[in-house]
């Protein structure tokens, strides 16, 4: 699943990055999204983009193309 199948307030931890990603993969992981990372959706634009996280304790926003790279696991 992605971060971009996930709903405010949902919790969860990254997995890994979608295949051909390497442009993005390197911006997330210098952002601090690393695999194994916990975070929680705090808020969604209303027409999807951008998506803003809390994590490791600061909040980030990710644009919906960024978003899809990401790899999520719930929980």
């Amino acid at each position: 699943m992605t971060l971009d199948d996930m709903s405010v307030g949902e919790s969860g931890r990254v997995a890994g990055f979608a295949e051909g990603t390497r442009a993005y993969r390197k911006k997330l992981l210098a952002m601090g999204l690393t695999p194994g990372t916990p975070f929680r959706i705090t808020r969604i634009a209303p027409m999807g983009d951008p998506v803003e996280l809390q994590v490791r304790g600061f909040k980030l926003s990710l644009r919906r193309a960024e978003a899809t790279a990401l790899r999520v696991e719930r929980g």
